[in-house]
């Protein structure tokens, strides 16, 4: 077997972020100079500038001084990107600045990321800034996240400073879709925790930065099955040849399958397909394909191709969550140009909905967006869009708003929802799934009954999914082993997204104890799923017991019973929590009744 070369080792794409001077340039020096990743000139000319400013220690920030000269040179969007390896990954870091008015440079290095840095000054803790870089790189949907406490060399070293920024910085982030988050103590400018471990921190027991970051995968990054392949140009050299050339966005495509276009609604087969080193049964996402049909369909730029049976959605209406990059504010009404993937269109900017106040978490009642701003606004477009939401897909989901005179980008938007038509007359929203997980005897079923109750009485229409009536029909087919378990809920999403599309809030009641299930649905149902943790302690349970399982799972009559023999995953993903032991079943359906009107 050959040795393993760099070209063959993973590519890591990461994203720094934090306030000014909270060390992000210092630290990636720092990377760069350990791993052996510059050279020694490089280094003595470091070292000389160094002494020219009078800095005792080599300034290791002045590696990437050169590219931020570039903001000076008129670049709008300035990210300076550096490039190292190790034995085990390659690494593509984002250095991106940390002021507040370059906000859209930030949302730029972390768009592309499979994980972020966030750094935070020991001696000043958490700032606006970091909760501004937080709550970005949660929109953006980062799947891997470390946050970096850098300059504990200036605060002694303090167990106990590190220990109070970790904790305010969880609480925050208890309010955002982050994913775990993981703690390190750095001193970016001595060394301490960043390719080595620190001799000056013996109470922090866990991996330095590089070691960290070898840790990490590419894997969050990598898009799902969905096929979706935009078409950027239509092949011709002769007449008797005509082939389709794109990059595949999401999913495989295989010679011999059955796709179809969009938006013709036309099917054919694929017959040939290529990619850059020549003919090839089968392309991934990121590859540049060209293929050939059994057939003469009409096709063009902008066109997509799909699987008969994995649609995305085709609307001239959406929501979407945007960060306004222009210096001239939007205005409602002003028509626009969309472009996503490779179909543009013109686009009229309907309403902003409302503006984040990033440092409070508060949603702004405004109608206008400035530079920097991150907001939700609806968007109507001339030609209809094929897309996911940027949760479900970030290729399909994602857009950019063009402004038609100056050809400059205003907006870089994330499409939260499809929107029907009608729903500018005011009618309440009603498409969504409601997925109620919890042990037995959490409350579930009982919430779940009095919210359907109470959306009705708001003029909402409300269907209720249980999962004893689909055990008794549906699903009798059904035992109770972890794979039927599993099929079960699989059946169940359909259905209830079958309910939803017709314009109902559906209400599931399913204990769904694993997180590979929940996350199986929450593909299944894409922007229509909600999940809501009904969150009861075990013992809390047992004492209720209303339908005496756990009684009889205890006695062994009841085997493979979910919180005594089987287990129960605590989600890590929800979108709501109800706690049905602080909370009264009134107070549940109140919180859960206020966040679908929301």
């Amino acid at each position: 077997m050959e040795p393993q070369t760099t070209q063959d080792l993973e590519i890591i794409r990461i994203s720094t972020a934090g306030s000014v001077d909270d060390g992000k340039s210092t630290l990636l020096g720092r990377l760069l100079y350990d791993t052996k990743s510059i050279f020694e000139d490089q280094y003595d000319a470091l070292k000389r500038a160094s002494e020219h400013r009078g800095e005792a220690e080599v300034n290791l920030a002045l590696l990437t001084d050169g590219l931020r000269a570039e903001r000076e040179q008129g670049i709008t969007i300035d990210v300076a990107y550096r490039y190292f390896a190790t034995p085990k990954k390659r690494f593509i870091v984002a250095d991106t600045p940390g002021h507040r008015q370059y906000t859209r440079n930030m949302i730029t290095g972390a768009s592309t990321a499979d994980a972020s840095l966030i750094l935070i000054d020991a001696r000043n803790g958490i700032t606006d800034q970091s909760k501004r870089h937080a709550f970005i790189t949660s929109l953006l949907r980062v799947p891997q996240v470390v946050i970096v406490i850098n300059k504990m060399d200036l605060v002694g070293f303090s167990e106990d400073v590190f220990t109070a920024i970790r904790q305010a910085f969880t609480e925050y982030s208890s309010k955002l879709s982050l994913p775990k988050l993981h703690f390190i103590p750095v001193s970016a400018l001595l060394g301490d925790n960043v390719a080595e471990r620190s001799q000056n921190m013996p109470w922090y027991q866990g991996p330095s930065v590089l070691e960290f970051l070898e840790s990490l995968s590419s894997e969050g990054r990598r898009g799902p099955t969905d096929l979706r392949l935009p078409v950027q140009y239509v092949v011709r050299p002769n007449q008797d040849f005509r082939g389709y050339m794109g990059m595949v966005a999401s999913g495989t495509i295989r010679i011999g399958e059955e796709i179809v276009t969009l938006p013709s609604g036309q099917r054919a087969y694929i017959t040939d397909l290529f990619n850059l080193d020549g003919p090839t049964l089968q392309a991934s996402a990121g590859t540049n394909v060209l293929f050939t049909l059994d057939r003469q369909v009409d096709v063009s730029r902008g066109d997509m191709v799909v699987r008969p049976r994995n649609m995305p959605s085709m609307t001239q209406a959406f929501e979407a969550v945007v960060c306004w990059m222009s210096a001239e504010h939007s205005v409602i009404g002003k028509p626009y140009v969309l472009r996503q993937t490779t179909r543009e269109t013109s686009a009229t900017l309907e309403d902003v909905v409302y503006r984040f106040d990033v440092d409070t978490l508060h949603r702004d009642e405004s109608h206008r967006l400035e530079m920097n701003d991150v907001g939700r606004i609806v968007v109507t477009t001339g030609r209809p869009l094929f897309l996911d939401t940027f949760e479900h897909n970030r290729a399909m989901g994602s857009f950019l708003l063009i402004d038609p005179v100056g050809n400059n980008v205003v907006a870089a938007g994330m499409i939260t929802r499809a929107t029907r038509g009608d729903q500018f007359a005011g009618t309440k929203r009603t498409e969504r799934v409601l997925w109620l997980t919890g042990l037995s005897g959490a409350g579930k079923s009982t919430i779940a009954d009095a919210l359907v109750e109470q959306l009705k009485l708001d003029g909402i229409q409300a269907a209720r999914l249980d999962g004893d009536d689909l055990r008794t029909g549906l699903n009798c087919d059904l035992g109770f082993s972890p794979e039927d378990r599993s099929e079960n809920l699989r059946r169940a999403a359909h259905v209830a997204g079958l309910i939803a599309r017709l314009g109902h809030v559906t209400v599931c009641s399913f204990i769904t104890p694993l997180n590979s299930d929940r996350r199986m649905i929450r593909n299944i149902l894409g922007d229509l799923y909600t999940e809501v943790y009904v969150k009861t302690g075990l013992a809390e349970c047992e004492r209720r017991d209303p339908k005496g399982h756990y009684r009889r799972a205890r006695s062994g009559q009841l085997p493979g019973f979910t919180g005594v023999s089987a287990p129960f995953e605590e989600p890590d993903n929800s979108d709501i929590v109800v706690d049905t032991e602080e909370l009264s079943v009134e107070g549940a359906v109140k919180a859960l009744a206020d966040f679908i009107e929301q």
